[in-house]
């Protein structure tokens, strides 16, 4: 390995440790915050929002009590279930709202319970907030509904099943229906409002996801990292997130096609079907992550004009970040998943959309994720071979030139100017690129990082095991340490194991007698680091480099031998033209010595 691409490899390490350390959520202490909605005006969403028990919940939405109509509290609370083939939720007539939502096809990790939508220590997820003519403030939580279904339990069979919950208001109505579809993670919801003018302002209403996802994975840490709430508005993704700060809010005016919050594998998404106001993301952390009773807690809220004569409709999506599911309402909805900083996004997202995902997709119909896997990384060498053989190619002319640079820096050890002049000199004698052997594996790195920040994110692999590994999304730990290594943690990671040493025969392949011994030092210290940051990462990324490594080192090989076997491949390739003015030249008198030895370098043969 020269040094050039030595200086490239140790950069890129440090942008992977300082990236890593940047994403980790930094610790905060929980922070006292509460704010008591003042009567005397109309207030927002974000002004409702005061601090809970952690244990009980984080983000709670505060009813006022208004003397011209209390919500009724000595009714009966009824609870409706209702399934599909893919899910299994729970309607509370108070608040005619969600009280659980749970997916069929999906556990939370290490545990056979079913993956829960709705933060179920909320008291319902979905809610309308609306102001009074008095300046009062009303969550519809608060009210206890009529329900349209006498039945306890409804199965969607080949026909959409609706649920509608009527609660008086007033001299108006809030008439809320759900309609579920066979085979599908949609709902449509209904919302109706007769009379609203006598309970609610001509400001409109609130439309609000109160809690989030609840984190469904073992690692909460990382999944906090891809855990938000968001919306789109202008055709661009605005989000929240808690990756630094412990409270994080936006305001968005105007229209504004979805509002949605998520944690790393599922989503709750609600499209209304009318124009906006605007929208409101809320975010607060409490405690630690890594705690048992830490928590992301998030808020999303559409702003809606005032009632009209017509219901309002809205599509919900509550399910798995699957790309195809998504991308069927042409939203930008899959734009929630996060593929790095922007000036990789731009690379990333269009290789992840084109070329991984309809990869996973269909090959992972015929074999296992673990194959399909193995099988990218196969076909992406395969790929990238011509650049891979032109690197390997310029890394070797590089070490045929290695005496004679030597000879160059000692002649001008003094003089670094007339040094790099007889060097550059050199390089076009010899028709060698210094770049040759690092620009080409450069060109490689976008695809590594698209698939760094792909898999771990990917749900096709949630849950999938191969081999020893259970979860490819997580990492395949085979021993437990007695004790905790800082950046490591208290496990061995199967795949990181054997990247680590797959990485230090690869890096050996290139190595030669000629190599400086900080060279040699690195050949170990790299791998090493590598092994460090990669041990919590999930295992089907450790998987994929793995495989990167082998067929690297088996392409090393060939390459190696092919450049043995035919050196003539390195021998700097003349110019056409060059060629005619040197036959050309050599029929003068005199001259054909003199044009051999310009060809070949030798000196003239002396008469």
């Amino acid at each position: 390995m020269d040094r050039n691409v030595l200086t490239a490899t140790v950069l890129i390490a440090i942008i992977m440790v300082v990236w890593l350390t940047w994403l980790a959520p930094a610790p905060t202490p929980v922070e006292e915050l509460a704010v008591v909605p003042d009567s005397t005006k109309e207030v927002s969403t974000q002004e409702f929002v005061e601090q809970g028990d952690p244990e009980v919940g984080a983000v709670q939405i505060l009813a006022a009590d208004d003397s011209t109509f209390v919500p009724g509290q000595d009714a009966d609370i009824r609870t409706i279930a209702v399934e599909n083939s893919l899910y299994r939720v729970e309607l509370s007539s108070q608040g005619g709202t969600f009280s659980s939502f749970e997916l069929k096809d999906y556990t939370v990790a290490g545990s056979e319970r079913l993956v829960q939508l709705v933060d179920t220590t909320k008291g319902g997820a979905l809610g309308v907030l609306f102001t009074s003519p008095g300046n009062r403030n009303y969550d519809s939580r608060a009210f206890v509904f009529e329900s349209s279904s006498s039945q306890d339990l409804l199965t969607v069979g080949d026909a959409p099943v609706t649920v509608s919950f009527t609660a008086d208001v007033g001299s108006g109505q809030i008439e809320l229906a759900y309609t579920f579809k066979p085979d599908s993670y949609e709902i449509d919801v209904e919302i109706n409002q007769p009379g609203a003018s006598s309970f609610s302002t001509r400001e409109g209403y609130e439309l609000v996801w109160n809690g989030g996802i609840p984190f469904s994975e073992l690692d909460h840490e990382t999944a906090a990292q891809h855990t938000g709430a968001f919306a789109r508005s202008g055709g661009d993704v605005e989000d929240v997130l808690l990756n630094s700060d412990p409270y994080d809010e936006r305001s968005l005016r105007g229209e504004v096609d979805w509002v949605a919050v998520k944690n790393k594998y599922f989503t709750v998404v609600m499209m209304p079907q009318q124009p906006t106001r605007g929208a409101e993301l809320i975010g607060e952390r409490f405690g630690e992550v890594s705690e048992s009773y830490g928590r992301h807690d998030y808020l999303a809220s559409l702003l809606m004009p005032s009632a009209g004569a017509e219901a309002d409709q809205y599509t919900l999506y509550m399910g798995p970040m699957v790309y195809g599911n998504l991308n069927d309402y042409d939203l930008d909805l899959y734009n929630m998943v996060d593929f790095g900083w922007d000036f990789f996004e731009m690379i990333t997202r269009p290789l992840a959309r084109f070329i991984f995902i309809p990869a996973f997709t269909y090959l992972g119909q015929f074999m296992p994720y673990g194959w399909v896997i193995i099988l990218l990384a196969f076909l992406i060498k395969l790929v990238l071979y011509p650049l891979t053989k032109t690197s390997f190619k310029s890394m070797a002319k590089m070490r045929e030139l290695q005496p004679r640079m030597e000879v160059i820096k000692e002649k001008h050890a003094d003089n670094p100017q007339k040094q790099q002049e007889a060097m550059m000199k050199m390089y076009k004698e010899t028709g060698v690129n210094p770049l040759g052997g690092c620009l080409p594996m450069l060109l490689q790195y976008p695809v590594i990082i698209a698939l760094w920040q792909f898999l771990p994110q990917a749900i096709e692999l949630r849950q999938q095991g191969f081999l020893w590994a259970q979860d490819l999304s997580a990492p395949d730990f085979i021993l437990s340490l007695p004790f905790s290594i800082p950046m490591y943690g208290d496990a061995v990671a199967g795949f990181t194991l054997l990247m680590g040493i797959s990485m230090v025969f690869q890096m050996k392949l290139s190595m030669t007698s000629q190599n400086n011994a900080q060279a040699k030092i690195f050949t170990y210290v790299f791998p090493v680091m590598i092994f460090v940051i990669f041990n919590r990462l999930a295992a089907g990324l450790n998987l994929y480099y793995l495989c990167y490594n082998v067929l690297t080192a088996a392409q090393q090989k060939v390459i190696n031998k092919q450049i043995h076997d035919h050196p003539e491949e390195l021998e700097p390739k003349k110019k056409t033209k060059a060629k005619k003015s040197a036959a050309g030249t050599s029929r003068k008198k005199g001259d054909k010595g003199k044009n051999i030895g310009a060809i070949t370098g030798k000196p003239k043969p002396r008469r």
